[in-house]
């Protein structure tokens, strides 16, 4: 138990945050000058990777050394500093001098020597041979004695010599035990020449004799026998104090004052303030908050051994709010929802719905794990990205607007050739100018579309009494519907195309690139296995390292055997989704298609050079064809919810 104290005194320990466990160990590592290997650790919060980069939060650690691998610094003999990580071989030093003590127990004279630590002065051996000189002594041992202060008493009393005993100069004294039965102390009167002194034993059977059963301790009185203090009461027992035990409470993995919320700083230190951090995302299954048990109490006992009872810690309920749930350990509180959490009313809750009257310099960029409301604009410069869907009530300015989900701006969108939007649903807007627009579902414009790139994994409907194209470049794998497309005059350039998928063909192409590369590989390794394989046959062995590289060559062509099955897989599915398309790729004008503007159907072109009124354009045998228009089937096409 000793040895294990020892090395507990010479363990630090530090605390370190950073993305993952092996970055917090590393820093660790570098904090204390040591290997990873020779380091523990404690998690005090686990760390979260976050959804896509959101809500991302760190790993917290109490980081200590091996006790076995603790790193010992020393002072030589010269004084110069020594380390080592070997326990065995090096012991920390820390300087003390030697001490020695003389007292009269019975009719002995009696001496105590400690020796000296590192660069401590040891106890002269003639000083000590005097102080046994007084005038009561009758004789003592000198060669002992000298032998005692070279080598030490191993914190024991040794008989050195006689004196003259006096039994009525002995010192005396007295034990007091406070009322409260607390505490107990012993006050000695010093003793005259030829007496004796006090001996630990004889204050231990007094307090056995007034009754102490608890609390003594040995260190004070070997202290207080050790370096007298006369006519003075001195503690030498206490009661064993009851500890009350701690209450429960709630550990929070998030900031629950909000006022201590701060923006974000930039690389120049200038604080960005479109970066407010004011929104706490969490993920679903993310833990929120902890309770920590509440203690039991540890009960006392007084110095006659009577119980003290100790109170234990009172238990709390846990903060459930919306949206959270508890997990099977019956004290984490984990997030049942994307969002923000907030403590609400002293509890917790998820709020998958965040809304906001603008998106302003009040409340900085939003980005948010849930769908997003804005009662107003989104103002120049400020941008929103959610996971669920982003209504906008207000226009949308020069910002850009990402969501997994729908996106609804109720009034227009004016991008100022800077603004974009990203959207993993529908999008539906009074109108766009001046924007770029990639959805991978369906756009829904009620007036026009000027002078933008929009793009759609499905079809582009404007469906207004206006509903108008006008300049820019207009894509839609389906089909693209409206009344006018272009501007009289033909001043401004306007592009239509439909009936293929880019994304498709492009990923097609890489596909089909790899598959041949990985082709030229095998050819390339069936020759060099084929070689070492004729080879063996001949030699029937091959060397070490020939039989290796056999080894390595065949590991190398099942992996891009398996590598090609996979890319294979994939291309039939892209080919598959290409075959769908042959029969799809419309433009439908109900009103005017003015000259200049250019149809792509299947990379197929075809200029209009004359104004074109009621018109469809499909693909025929190779060609971009015209017919008449038909009204296109908008069935499946459904508001956002909660719209008309």
């Amino acid at each position: 138990m000793a040895d294990f104290l020892s090395k507990d005194k010479d363990i630090e320990c530090v605390e370190v945050r950073a993305d993952t466990l092996d970055e917090a160990l590393a820093d660790a590592a570098v904090q204390f000058d040591t290997k990873v290997s020779n380091l523990e650790y404690e998690v005090i919060e686990r760390g979260f990777d976050g959804f896509l980069g959101i809500a991302k939060k760190p790993w917290f650690l109490k980081v200590y050394q091996n006790p076995d691998m603790v790193k010992k610094v020393v002072v030589g003999k010269n004084g110069e500093i020594i380390e080592s990580e070997d326990e065995e071989n090096i012991e920390k030093i820390v300087s003390k001098n030697g001490e020695y003590f003389i007292h009269h127990f019975g009719p002995e004279i009696m001496l105590k020597v400690t020796l000296p630590v590192g660069e401590g002065v040891p106890v002269i051996e003639d000083v000590v041979i005097e102080d046994l000189q007084r005038p009561d002594t009758k004789s003592f041992d000198e060669d002992l004695v000298r032998s005692l202060v070279k080598n030490g008493t191993d914190d024991e009393y040794k008989a050195v010599g006689e004196y003259n005993h006096e039994a009525s100069a002995d010192a005396i004294f007295v034990i007091d035990i406070s009322s409260d039965e607390l505490k107990a102390t012993a006050t000695i009167n010093p003793p005259s020449l030829g007496g004796a002194d006090v001996t630990a034993e004889a204050i231990e059977k007094a307090l056995g004799q007034q009754g102490v059963v608890a609390g003594i301790s040995k260190e004070k009185i070997q202290a207080l026998v050790d370096r007298p203090i006369y006519n003075e009461p001195v503690v030498v027992a206490e009661a064993i104090l009851p500890i009350d035990g701690k209450d429960a409470y709630i550990t929070y993995n998030f900031e629950t004052d909000r006022s201590k919320l701060r923006a974000k700083q930039a690389a120049n230190g200038q604080v960005d303030f479109k970066e407010l951090n004011l929104i706490q995302n969490v993920v679903e299954g993310q833990p929120l908050a902890q309770k920590m048990l509440a203690e039991q109490g540890k009960a006392g006992k007084t110095l006659y051994g009577r119980y003290l009872e100790a109170k234990n810690g009172k238990d709390i309920q846990l903060p459930l709010g919306k949206n959270v749930r508890v997990d099977t350990d019956g004290r984490t509180i984990l997030a049942d929802a994307n969002g923000q959490v907030l403590l609400i009313n002293d509890k917790i809750c998820v709020e998958p719905i965040m809304e906001v009257d603008g998106v302003n310099i009040k409340t900085g960029n939003i980005t948010f794990l849930g769908t997003v409301i804005v009662k107003g604009a989104v103002e120049d410069g400020f941008n929103v990205k959610a996971s669920g869907n982003i209504e906008v009530s207000g226009t949308v300015g020069k910002c850009t607007l990402e969501s997994d989900g729908d996106i609804i701006v109720s009034s227009g969108i004016i991008g100022r050739d800077e603004g974009k939007i990203v959207c993993g649903g529908s999008l539906w807007a009074k109108f766009i100018q001046n924007t770029t627009v990639q959805v991978e579902e369906n756009v829904i414009v009620t007036d026009s579309i000027m002078n933008s790139e929009v793009s759609a994994q499905k079809r582009i409907i404007l469906n207004g009494k206006r509903a108008q194209i006008t300049g820019g470049n207009v894509f839609a794998t389906e089909a693209v519907i409206a009344k006018n497309i272009g501007s009289e005059g033909g001043g401004t350039e306007t592009t239509i195309s439909v009936g293929f998928d880019p994304r498709a063909k492009k990923r097609l192409e890489e596909l089909l690139e790899m598959q041949n590369n990985n082709i030229k590989q095998l050819d390339e390794l069936e020759l060099n296995i084929s070689t070492l394989e004729n080879m063996k046959k001949v030699r029937k062995s091959l060397p070490k390292e020939k039989e290796e590289s056999l080894v390595s060559l065949n590991e190398q062509k099942n992996e891009i055997i398996e590598e090609n099955i996979k890319y294979n897989e994939e291309i039939e599915q892209i080919q598959a989704r290409l075959r769908e398309l042959k029969n799809i790729g419309k433009v439908y004008a109900s009103g005017t298609v003015y000259s200049g503007v250019k149809i792509f159907v299947r990379d197929e072109k075809d200029e209009v050079r004359a104004d074109t009124k009621s018109v469809t354009f499909f693909y025929e045998n190779g060609f971009v064809r015209r017919g008449k228009y038909e009204q296109p089937n908008m069935d499946d096409i459904k508001g956002p919810e909660g719209y008309s």
